[in-house]
């Protein structure tokens, strides 16, 4: 029996070549028998809101509706759903599924934009780079929280003298700094008299001195730590054997991954709102609070449409990678709609759990709820840690947290491996088609080794870095790129009729609201984002600590590898075409012959293959003798 389960699985990871040359994980039925299915409508809808659902609802969401007034945040935030987000997720959606293919073959539609869909790939394999590493930080933060107490729950040994749990004050009475004197003297001071000594909290000095063990800047980059580089193996292994049989394997995967964070959520908003002083965290967050005057600045809109975007995934590929294992008549539609408002409704209700225990948090500390409130890895290593060490039974809240963080994390990283193996298979299919586990394998460990920069004593700044450069306006760009490539080049029309041949037909009315976003309103909304972006850019820090100038240049040479790709495929296309300049141009924006649905039953009258072969063989004029139309008018 050991013996025929090694034999398994030496066939499963380098599949011999006696075994059969048929894809190991293709099933028997599905629709399409060279590159799978996914085996049933619920694994496609939970991957890709396992996908959408990212840490980003967890740690930007709620600060973004607090910081914009609240209540009022939610406005322009589903008004920028309706009027971008849901959109552009159909328009991905529809346009892998359409042709079944990932984000680099689609553009066979306008084979001039090619290097968009590259584009797309560079940056999720960049992001897949230091995302690999924060699952890493939250697998290091489950496992600590084992003990009890939680190591960051007081100064222990590791703190240094500047490490407090409550404001370090002095009062300076007759020239004398006296500490601690209220207790002392019994008496008051004088606020003119009062100097407040910046100190921090324990779980600060344990996420820079202990988890990252920082260094002082980015030109320090120190020895790898060791623990880090164990947890970035684990979240390594841990994706590629989600990923072994492709969307066979990850799709079981996703029914614990995507429902788990909810489980969670729930947990901690009923423990949250039994606290005293859950209510004024609430009400900070979405409450009497809510400041309405916030909806007349501009800035509020701009977050929330920076966030509707980003949030949903949209521009780096894997929305599109996600649809092409769709069987060709699913309802892409339905499935947009399902997965956005979900995505909404989990940053909203996120906001909830996080806000009553920040503002249990601030009762016990007796400051402003507004002083609690942090984003990104100050919220989820340092802020809401502090909070949970708070609680009673305070290591099992805390586990549950980061294992929530965990599992977020993962499924969005199952899809960004999706999307680069995708690519690879589509492109050589004959090499990978029967290796898809190897390659599955092989991606892990270069992104391992990729990221083992990120775990050194300097690794959150590359992480920073990293995520601050590419994780950007870049997509802003590709985005841009995207909807004009489909909508002005290779038709609005044209899509329309291609989404009509998977839905089936459709009245003018429902199709009268996605034409007015795609032809106009979406794509003008992306441009004014992305030049008030550029406008606003400020050079990336970490806290208080700026980025050498080294640092920065290499930031933009990231930005110019990922979008050098655009200009550099469309430049070899185009000498490698035939005709004059005009000639190549219009042939390069048009559809190529191979741009049709995957399958043959679904060409269709408008993909047969006579009219695809007819688009890119020139129809050539018979030459006219003259002598015979002489001869015939004599």
């Amino acid at each position: 029996m050991k013996k025929h389960s090694w034999n398994t699985f030496k066939d499963l990871i380098f599949q011999n070549p006696a075994v059969g040359t048929q894809n190991p994980h293709v099933e028997d039925g599905d629709e399409n028998p060279d590159r799978g299915n996914w085996t049933s409508k619920r694994e496609y809808v939970l991957s890709s809101i396992g996908y959408a659902v990212g840490l980003g609802n967890i740690w930007r969401f709620p600060y973004l509706a607090y910081k914009n007034g609240g209540g009022a945040f939610l406005v322009p935030y589903f008004v920028m759903l309706l009027v971008a987000g849901i959109p552009l997720f159909f328009l991905e959606s529809a346009f892998g599924q359409f042709c079944s293919q990932g984000p680099i073959h689609i553009w066979r539609a306008v084979p001039l934009l090619q290097g968009v869909g590259v584009a797309m790939v560079m940056v999720t394999l960049t992001v897949s780079i230091y995302y690999n590493v924060i699952i890493g930080y939250s697998l290091y933060y489950m496992f600590a929280s084992f003990q009890s107490p939680l190591p960051w729950s007081s100064c222990f040994s590791w703190a240094d003298s500047n490490c407090s749990e409550t404001p370090l004050v002095y009062c300076n009475v007759s020239g004398v700094l006296v500490t601690n004197w209220t207790q002392e003297t019994n008496a008051s001071c004088p606020s003119s008299d009062m100097i407040q000594v910046p100190v921090q909290s324990p779980s600060e000095q344990y996420w820079d001195r202990v988890a990252l063990q920082r260094s002082g800047s980015l030109d320090e980059t120190g020895p790898v730590v060791w623990h880090l580089a164990l947890c970035l193996l684990l979240s390594s292994g841990l994706v590629a054997a989600a990923l072994i049989k492709g969307i066979k394997s990850s799709g079981k995967v996703v029914y614990f991954t995507a429902t788990f964070p909810y489980v969670v959520i729930v947990i901690l908003l009923i423990r949250g709102v039994t606290l005293e002083g859950a209510r004024d965290g609430i009400e900070f967050y979405i409450g009497s609070q809510s400041n309405m005057t916030k909806l007349t600045e501009a800035q509020t809109w701009k977050d929330a449409a920076t966030q509707t975007f980003y949030s949903l995934s949209i521009g780096w590929g894997g929305v599109m990678t996600l649809a092409s294992y769709n069987n060709f008549n699913n309802n892409v539609f339905k499935d947009s709609l399902v997965v956005t408002l979900t995505n909404a409704g989990t940053s909203v209700f996120a906001g909830f759990a996080i806000f009553s225990i920040l503002g249990h948090m601030a009762h016990v500390y007796k400051i402003p709820v507004g002083e609690m409130v942090k984003e990104g890895f100050g919220l989820a290593f340092i802020a809401y840690p502090d909070a949970l060490s708070k609680l009673p039974i305070s290591p099992l809240w805390s586990f549950l947290f980061f294992f929530m963080l965990l599992t977020v994390g993962l499924d969005s990283q199952f899809a960004g491996i999706e999307v680069i193996t995708t690519c690879l298979l589509d492109s050589f299919p004959k090499i990978f088609k029967s290796k898809h586990a190897m390659l599955t394998l092989t991606t892990s460990a270069i992104l391992y080794l990729l990221g083992l920069p990120c775990v050194t004593r300097a690794g959150i700044y590359w992480v920073t870095l990293i995520d601050q450069f590419v994780a950007s306006w870049v997509l802003l760009i590709l985005a841009l790129l995207e909807i004009i490539g489909v909508f002005y080049i290779y038709g609005g029309n044209r899509f329309i009729k291609d989404t009509e041949m998977m839905l089936g037909k459709k009245s003018f009315f429902f199709w009268l609201w996605w034409r007015a976003c795609w032809f106009f309103i979406t794509p003008c909304i992306i441009a004014v984002i992305l030049v008030w972006s550029l406008l606003t850019f400020t050079p990336p820090s970490y806290g208080p600590i700026q980025y050498p100038v080294w640092g920065l240049a290499l930031g933009w040479c990231m930005i110019v590898f990922i979008l050098i790709w655009i200009p550099a495929v469309a430049v070899y296309k185009l000498l490698r075409e035939e005709g004059n300049p005009w000639k190549r141009l219009k042939s390069l924006c048009s559809p190529s012959e191979q741009w049709h649905p995957y399958l043959d039953i679904h060409r269709g009258e408008r993909y047969s293959v006579e009219l695809c072969h007819r688009r890119k063989t020139p129809i050539t004029t018979p030459e006219v003798n003259v002598n015979v139309i002489s001869s015939s008018r004599l």
